[in-house]
């Protein structure tokens, strides 16, 4: 059986109508127009793309439907939006906007049931859970789930709440580590072999990428489906068809 193609996927985190980068979701700083960026990575050979909009939930506001609708018009590979997301309604104007899948967070874990009913609704293919976790400081195996773009800990253990979502119909675990995020020192390979046999759905690593290396070593080991990285490719540190001709070296399947 040939394996699925992995998928490298760029993440645009939207502030103020900006992309932006931080490290450990912190000390923002400007990186471009939306559309702009989105159009490059369409043309260089990303397989998909996330748009978060990192303030919305925070700020208590809908995700930036403007922005989807100027990214969408100029992308032609699958588009995950997340950020401010309260309700089927919220889920549909993004969809109607041109986004192909949606990314809940915060929302999910207020309600849980939306993922329930955005499943039903839309389709399990549909529907990203975007998990945000830290590392329990004294227990070595546990991860706790954070909301409100990180400001808040749930208290949630993150193999719960993985198994949870999964039974309520999401199609897809985005696991960023907040520990990793923005150091360029390589994902939380940890996590991800945690909850990796838990669920028969695709997993996304994200934050920490800093090289080559770090998304091979996700790839090789089996414990991500995708690996979802932000400065390494908005800093040119790594082309995308750079990375996509090392990986096929290495014996890792992507697509053209």
């Amino acid at each position: 059986m040939t394996p699925l193609a992995k998928r490298i996927i760029p993440c645009l985190d939207i502030h103020d109508g900006k992309v932006v980068k931080g490290i450990n979701f912190v000390g923002l700083k400007d990186m471009g127009d939306p559309a702009t960026m989105a159009k490059k990575y369409n043309d260089a050979g990303a397989d998909e793309l996330v748009l978060l909009d990192i303030s919305a939930t925070h700020q208590n506001r809908h995700t930036m439907v403007d922005v989807v609708k100027s990214v969408a018009k100029v992308t032609f590979i699958p588009l995950t939006v997340g950020g401010g997301i309260k309700d089927l309604e919220g889920i549909y104007r993004l969809l109607d906007a041109g986004a192909d899948k949606v990314s809940l967070n915060s929302a999910a874990i207020k309600n849980p049931q939306l993922i329930t009913e955005s499943a039903s609704r839309f389709g399990t293919q549909c529907v990203v859970v975007a998990i945000d976790v830290k590392k329990h400081t004294t227990k070595p195996d546990r991860w706790e789930v954070y909301i409100q773009g990180g400001r808040e800990n749930t208290r949630k253990d993150l193999a719960e709440w993985v198994k949870e979502c999964y039974q309520r119909g999401a199609g897809e675990i985005l696991l960023t580590s907040m520990d990793a995020d923005g150091t360029k020192n390589g994902y939380d390979t940890q996590a991800l072999k945690h909850i990796r046999n838990l669920v028969n759905i695709p997993i996304i690593a994200s934050g920490g990428a800093g090289k080559k290396e770090h998304i091979l070593e996700v790839f090789t080991d089996d414990i991500a489906d995708g690996a979802l990285a932000a400065s390494i490719f908005h800093l040119d540190t790594i082309a995308i068809g750079a990375l996509k001709n090392y990986l096929r070296q290495n014996k890792i399947s992507v697509r053209i």
